[in-house]
């Protein structure tokens, strides 16, 4: 995934971890100085989830959500469940808006994916 910050440096590397304040750990990852001159090759990152501007998450990522989301569907009903307090906890929710639809990615501490 490409994590772009505010101060224009991107990072680009494998998903390892993120948390609710949208800190996340990247491995092997290239950073690209915000001029794009300069690149480094690092084992692993942290990032600090208020510095980041945008993340771009892979196509393969996005189809596996939609496949998820369709099963999902298929296999309630298609009907809401009523929200109750609690809920996903340790978990964060990336929204990805494409052009047609919108999905929302859950992302737990041991990088699973799911819709």
């Amino acid at each position: 995934m490409l994590v772009e910050l505010k101060n224009g440096e991107t990072y680009n590397g494998h998903l390892v971890a993120c948390d609710n304040w949208m800190n996340i750990n990247l491995r092997e990852v290239i950073c690209t100085s915000r001029d794009g001159d300069r690149f480094w090759r690092m084992p692993e990152c942290y990032i600090r989830g208020s510095t980041i501007k945008y993340l771009r998450i892979p196509d393969e990522v996005i189809d596996m959500v939609k496949e998820e989301v369709v099963a999902k569907s298929r296999g309630r009903g298609g009907g809401m469940r009523g929200r109750g307090r609690g809920g996903r906890g340790g978990k964060i929710i990336l929204i990805i808006i494409t052009c047609r639809s919108v999905y929302r990615l859950y992302i737990d501490s041991h990088s699973r994916v799911t819709a």
